[in-house]
């Protein structure tokens, strides 16, 4: 009776088809944040990039919000897709904010940390990319999944290590020029935007542990 009653339901909508997509979308802006931040060729060209991909990305989020409320059967909780898709969006967001920044100011040359917390980015969207596929099986993926994470974690500190001592290198280069002020409330506002890419990757990071330790 049950098997009856299951093929009368609709057909779940494959999320984790989704959230792989998705993940395409947060490593090729990672991916064009690195060539903007490294000064590698077309600057203009690398922020267009970031910025089609954020919105590939918006597609994918409200395909995602639409079908976890016209799907009966969800492979997991509501909640923890609605979480895990939103802390994925955070992250194209942020590195959309961050290119918009530097495009604002006309920012041609960067901080050594700046770059540094780009190339942690582009290793933790790697890393996330990695781990998505793995939902598909959290049962048989669990201690995998939560190996990954930890470095997701552990890339989020660093990234902060290099954002205070950025901070710190600014302010003491920049506290006694005509311009200085000005001059480190750019550079403090784009640190803060690369800070928050990071930020994004470690809720990615919790909301797969919780999927782990709910289904695990």
């Amino acid at each position: 009776m049950f098997g009856w009653f299951q093929r009368l339901l609709p057909k779940s909508d494959d999320f984790f088809a989704l959230f792989e997509a998705h993940s395409r979308c947060v490593v090729d802006g990672a991916d064009a944040l690195s060539r903007l931040f490294r000064e590698d060729g077309d600057r203009a060209a690398h922020i267009q990039t970031i910025t089609d991909r954020e919105h590939d990305a918006d597609d994918i989020i409200r395909k995602t919000l639409q079908s976890v409320r016209r799907t009966f059967l969800t492979p997991f909780d509501r909640g923890a897709i609605t979480s895990l898709i939103g802390a994925m969006d955070d992250a194209i967001d942020e590195m959309h904010s961050a290119a918009n920044a530097v495009d604002l100011y006309e920012v041609v040359e960067f901080e050594p940390e700046m770059v540094e917390m780009v190339g942690i980015a582009v290793e933790a969207a790697t890393c996330m990319s990695h781990a998505i596929p793995l939902l598909r099986d959290v049962a048989g993926n669990g201690g995998r999944l939560h190996e990954m994470t930890e470095r997701l974690v552990r890339m989020e500190s660093q990234a902060d290590e290099a954002y205070r001592a950025g901070l710190r290198s600014a302010y003491s280069r920049h506290r006694d020029e005509p311009r200085g002020a000005m001059d480190f409330a750019v550079k403090r506002d784009i640190y803060v935007r690369l800070e928050r890419v990071l930020d994004s990757f470690e809720d990615i990071a919790n909301a797969i542990d919780g999927l782990v330790i709910d289904h695990a």
